[in-house]
């Protein structure tokens, strides 16, 4: 862990998992860590030309980047002094977060994106979630998550308005827009969370976030037209699709837990019910079954599975 940085804007009581929606519960700050990651962008103008995002709403997003740990701000010498910002431990902890949510978009949009390969095995294919106590495979229906009740306790902050970016074309894995529907904002965010925690009506999901009826119904609605949700006498179920994004929240509650400071016992646990064990989530290789590390694979074309 690479210390927890103060952050003012986090209501009093907050537990991590809530802290962590709140901090990546947003398109831009996704859409910023996938550069980091994928294409090794680092400086500032970097950022802006390869995601034609405005000046003022990048500086933002870096700036609480920075303050929450997860990118920092260094200065260069390469016969003039520069600036880069580099990720951390913190932030290079969430590499298997976004490799889910590419997974996901891969399996689910339609799009056809680049296969990532394994180097170990030299195979190409979607990783899959498994559990790190006994190396099986995991899905949403083979989990319980506990304690639900303990998840964020008050609605997220508002960090930033809501933005909306046109899709990028040609963007073959900068820009994942049917992720960046679930994903992009921090009400859609959450709604999803509390969903996998076992929310279902929509008084529940209001008195569990603490969002307005109005913004609920917007972000409820826009899951069942996407096929995340279904809706049946009041009831929202996750669908298959929206079952698929379990691998996310698993990641994501995993890094909360190992990389953002809460009192012990606030935030959910995550159990494998086949095992017993508190899930440790672990992507790996459809070929080999081996575990994936960060600098064990790369996004290309491979050899098929």
């Amino acid at each position: 862990m690479d210390g927890d940085p103060e952050d003012p804007e986090d209501p009093e009581g907050s537990t991590a998992v809530g802290r962590a929606l709140a901090i990546l519960g947003d398109r831009w700050v996704l859409l910023i860590l996938h550069r980091a990651f994928v294409l090794r962008v680092r400086t500032y103008a970097g950022f802006r030309d390869a995601l034609s995002i405005s000046e003022s709403v990048l500086a933002a997003r870096l700036k609480e980047l920075v303050r929450t740990g997860i990118l920092t701000h260094v200065p260069v010498r390469d016969g003039r002094t520069r600036h880069e910002y580099r990720l951390t431990g913190r932030g290079l902890a969430l590499w298997p977060l976004l490799v889910a949510i590419y997974t996901w978009e891969a399996r689910w949009s339609g799009r056809a994106l680049p296969p990532l390969v394994h180097e170990v095995c030299g195979r190409a294919g979607l990783p899959y979630l498994s559990c790190g106590s006994c190396g099986r495979a995991v899905a949403a229906r083979d989990t319980e998550t506990l304690p639900a009740a303990a998840f964020a306790g008050a609605g997220p902050p508002r960090r930033h308005r809501r933005t909306v970016r046109a899709d990028a074309g040609a963007d073959a894995f900068g820009y994942l827009p049917a992720s960046m529907e679930i994903l992009g904002d921090r009400w859609s965010t959450n709604v999803l969370a509390a969903a996998f925690l076992g929310t279902r009506r929509f008084v529940d999901f209001q008195t569990r976030l603490g969002v307005a009826p109005s913004v609920l119904a917007d972000r409820l609605r826009r899951f069942a037209e996407q096929d995340v949700f279904t809706a049946a006498g009041g009831d929202y179920r996750l669908t298959d699709k929206g079952l698929g994004f379990f691998p996310v929240f698993a990641f994501l509650v995993d890094w909360a837990r190992r990389e953002i400071a809460a009192p012990p016992g606030s935030g959910p646990a995550i159990v494998h019910r086949p095992c017993g064990a508190a899930l440790v989530p672990v992507l790996s290789c459809p070929a080999c079954a081996g575990p994936l590390r960060r600098k064990e694979i790369h996004y290309g074309p491979g050899r098929p599975p």
